[in-house]
């Protein structure tokens, strides 16, 4: 059997060894575009900052050593130009001297990735506008830097690379200016999310324009950004990261089937319509777990066992891809945020019915120094309980979290499982109520009808004519900062003081995270007020706000 694959990296590398591990007599051949067969993708824009020194370490394998421990043909700088399904053959162009020869195969996986989005601007070929796949495009972008020392940057995109993009230049010394069409960084996450993400970009130097989107350079003498506002931004380098499209045009010119974003459809063997022609990685279609909705979720994880899983088939193991849930983590200087499952935007999208939770919850014990808490998102469905998504924005401890949220997704787990699930503690690591086990608790609490709630965008549109407002934080706590026409007694203090509390009109409860106030709305409920409690509290619903005041002003 002779297995040809187009494309290595993350899929078309793991099914070679993988195939290799199963079959020790096939001959595999591996047809790789860049000079580079397997590389630590992900890593790309932390060699560009200097926080990963050697060249070397992106490197995962190299021709060579896939033949010497895999015996696998591989052989870089060779583009797949053409497929000839029914003579079973793919046209390969050398990408050194021109040169053309066919290659047959028995079976083909065609593993060819995602290409940046560059859209066709003025001045995008300026050597100063740059990209990044490639380890070529890392080296040249870390070698103009260090070469060229330049003092300001513009990034277009606010994706996962453009952030880390952004953090690496900006630790460099570069002052980065981060353009976004949508209002908001990190399209995975929910608007007010992401809030808390933009103030701490902004506390690190970072200029966000949010809401804008660059629509030309202009290149004669120094470098300067056109933006959709008319706004014109100078820099000495620009990076272009509006995020990536599935590099499907070799499976459409042979005639394959493809789907969302013109992604190659596959079956949950990975085998796309032609039943000789396998696919993998960021260029197919999956099912999104969550949803069951065909999607394009671009991700090494579910890249690599994609591969696997078509290796396989191939072997004759009836392995199934599910489908991805799209968990992913990203570092934001020493911010953490992560994120899997669906979130409200794609939940009202599609018409699914959920119910929301937020609840802020330290890293670990209090006590035990070093806390610092994250901002916890949860959705699920109110019916079942069934959890669908997280979004979780803090600092240590994070992937932790969202790693045990996605694995519950995954299980089919509920709200009740997520209260009694037996997570590990000790103060430098945990709370003895995870913020796992918190999210449980508070869903479980919106379930059970034990507390209802309101949220930080409903916030302003309260009038006190029809309902009362308690804010039940500190006396200090409300100084620096409240809800107009909130009325504030502290939470210790409402018991003695029942009497200046309105009655006749629905409550909303307000502390500074969503906790206290829940207290408050138990002793005044079973005193037989109506009372919603502010979910995430006032230091969401301040965040958001801030931050929406400064995008509108361009900041």
């Amino acid at each position: 059997m002779k297995v040809l694959i187009v494309g290595g990296v993350a899929g078309g590398a793991s099914a070679a060894a993988r195939l290799r591990r199963l079959d020790e007599e096939a001959e595999i051949v591996i047809l790789e575009r860049s000079g580079h067969v397997s590389y630590a993708n992900c890593g790309l824009p932390y060699y560009v900052g200097g926080e990963i020194e050697d060249e070397g370490k992106l490197t995962l394998q190299t021709p060579e050593s896939f033949r010497k421990r895999f015996r696998i043909d591989v052989r870089v700088r060779s583009e797949a130009v053409s497929i000839d399904r029914q003579g079973k053959t793919v046209l390969v162009r050398s990408l050194d001297d021109g040169s053309e020869y066919r290659e047959a195969y028995d079976v083909l996986i065609l593993s060819p990735g995602a290409r940046p989005l560059v859209p066709d601007m003025p001045g995008v070929e300026d050597p100063r506008v740059m990209s990044m796949r490639t380890v070529e495009d890392t080296l040249g972008m870390r070698s103009f830097v260090v070469g060229n020392s330049p003092r300001t940057a513009i990034v277009a995109g606010g994706g996962y690379i453009g952030l880390e993009i952004a953090e690496n230049l900006t630790s460099m010394g570069v002052q980065v200016t981060l353009v976004q069409r949508p209002r908001q960084v990190m399209p995975p996450l929910d608007p007010e999310m992401a809030s808390d993400i933009h103030h701490h970009l902004r506390s690190k130097g970072v200029r966000l324009i949010l809401g804008d989107a660059v629509k030309g350079f202009e290149t004669d003498g120094g470098l300067r950004a056109v933006l959709n506002s008319g706004r014109i931004v100078a820099a000495d380098m620009a990076v272009i990261a509006l995020g990536v499209s599935p590099d499907s045009r070799l499976a459409i010119d042979a005639g394959l089937e493809t789907g969302v974003k013109g992604t190659i459809v596959v079956d949950e063997h990975m085998r796309t319509s032609d039943p000789s022609i396998f696919a993998v990685g960021d260029a197919v279609q999956v099912r999104n777990y969550v949803t069951g909705e065909p999607a394009s979720i671009p991700l090494a994880g579910p890249a690599n066992k994609q591969g696997r899983i078509a290796a396989d088939n191939i072997c004759g193991i009836g392995s199934v891809y599910r489908g991805s849930q799209g968990s992913s983590v990203i570092k934001v200087f020493d911010m953490t945020v992560a994120t899997t499952g669906i979130n409200e935007k794609t939940a009202k999208a599609l018409g699914i019915r959920y119910e929301k939770v937020y609840t802020y919850s330290p890293s670990h014990a209090t006590y035990y120094p070093g806390a610092r808490s994250m901002s916890v998102k949860t959705m699920f469905d109110p019916d079942s309980g069934r959890i669908l998504g997280a979004e979780i924005v803090g600092y240590e401890g994070v992937d932790k979290r969202i790693d045990v949220i996605a694995t519950a997704i995954h299980a089919g787990m509920d709200v009740a499982d997520l209260e009694e699930l037996d997570l590990a503690y000790a103060p430098p690591y945990s709370s003895a109520k995870d913020p796992v086990n918190m999210a449980g608790f508070v869903m479980g609490n919106v379930m059970s009808g034990r507390v209802k709630q309101f949220f930080w965008d409903q916030v302003d549109g309260l009038s006190t004519e029809t309902v009362g407002i308690l804010d039940v934080r500190t006396h200090s706590e409300y100084a620096r900062g409240h809800v107009a026409g909130s009325l504030n007694i502290p939470v210790d203090e409402i018991r003695d003081r029942l009497d200046e509390i309105p009655s006749g009109k629905p409550l909303y409860l307000i502390c500074q995270s969503g906790l206290r106030s829940y207290v408050a709305c138990r002793m005044l409920v079973q005193r037989g007020y109506d009372c919603y409690n502010l979910s995430g509290g006032y230091r969401l619903y301040s965040s958001a706000i801030e931050d929406m005041r400064l995008i509108d002003e361009g900041e």
